[in-house]
């Protein structure tokens, strides 16, 4: 049998270039910002919506649709024929955190990967992003986080009414919602928590999570990486109130209009702004700054042997499935998946 003749070098780079952007191709086209996002507002009662609509996704925002919620926020927060913003999610779970699979290449130590599209630059436009390895190349996405402009901590700033409706998973990227929201009504069967306490340590509102729910109970929730429940989120004060899933749009429906009717709206702000008086006495916004520090620091943190990392080989097995091999190491109690805490040992 003839040998097989040597590739040369350069076509074996762009071999697997080829080869990148035809498995890029072959990805699903994401929904558009508009299509995850969706808002309305009745300018009679004065209550605007904003749906999380990606249920095939646990309603995860791209980050081009968190975007869009940032600005959305704005909007309402300029619009006379506002007073009240709901947010709520379509299907089973108001949300189970951002879209990791989006930002893989981020995550992984391999190859340079722009973050401009964070900062709402065109990759076309002449700005070069920090290379991987700098500290400014996470720092300076870690400290959008802070920044109301892009959709992590954009109700902190909202100075008028905000309505969480809270079922199924409130994890991650929702769970920063939860707690900037002003009132936050949920299902008995919703979960609270961030998955980022389990694999990475740390999430960006942290601060304000510390503040409301009371610093003991934020601690376990932390160190233990477990979900709380609605009743357990009632009991340290960070529910306002808690029903049967099958009441939950009755009970919005109470609290939104109750809120509605209540007050000229720019009582409703000068309220707010004494609230954002007391939060910033405390110390939210220095806490927002001190954890995009925190999690600046990630790549310097070294893990214990056999822990999950969000790496590379992470999403080549699926992530999905490197969460539940995880999950399954810690007492059905505290899973992070509802099937995971379902089951027994």
């Amino acid at each position: 049998m003839a040998a097989k003749k040597k590739q040369p070098a350069s076509r074996k780079k762009t071999a697997k270039v080829s080869a990148k952007k035809t498995a890029k191709a072959s990805k699903p086209a994401q929904p558009s910002p508009e299509e995850i996002i969706l808002y309305k507002k009745d300018p009679k009662t004065r209550i605007a919506t904003i749906t999380l609509n990606r249920p095939d996704h646990l309603n995860a925002p791209t980050i081009a649709a968190r975007l869009r919620y940032a600005d959305l926020i704005h909007r309402a927060n300029v619009d006379d024929d506002v007073k009240v913003l709901l947010i709520r999610g379509v299907g089973n779970h108001l949300g189970g955190g951002a879209d990791l699979p989006e930002q893989e290449a981020m995550l992984s130590g391999e190859g340079e990967y722009s973050l401009l599209h964070e900062f709402r630059i065109g990759e076309d436009e002449d700005v070069k992003y920090p290379p991987k390895g700098s500290y400014r190349y996470l720092a300076q996405l870690t400290q959008l986080y802070a920044n109301s402009s892009y959709g992590c901590r954009s109700l902190q700033d909202f100075k008028k009414i905000s309505i969480l409706e809270v079922k199924g998973y409130c994890y991650g990227w929702h769970f920063y919602q939860a707690a900037d929201a002003d009132l936050v009504i949920s299902s008995d069967d919703a979960l609270f928590g961030h998955p980022s306490f389990r694999y990475v340590g740390w999430g960006p509102r942290m601060w304000q999570w510390a503040q409301t729910m009371g610093l003991r109970k934020f601690q376990e929730m932390v160190f233990t990486g477990r979900p709380f429940t609605a009743r357990e989120m009632y009991d340290c004060n960070f529910v306002n109130s808690v029903v049967p899933r099958d009441r939950l749009e009755a009970e919005i429906e109470k609290y939104a209009l109750s809120c509605s009717r209540t007050r000229p709206t720019d009582v409703v702000y000068m309220q707010k702004t004494m609230f954002e008086l007391m939060k910033q006495q405390q110390g939210e916004y220095m806490g927002s700054m001190m954890t995009a520090w925190l999690e600046s620091m990630l790549p310097l943190v070294k893990n214990d042997a056999d822990e999950l990392t969000l790496d590379a080989e992470t999403f080549g097995k699926g992530l999905n499935n490197a969460v539940k091999d995880n999950d399954s190491q810690y007492p059905p109690d505290f899973r992070l998946s509802r099937s995971g805490r379902k089951a027994r040992q």
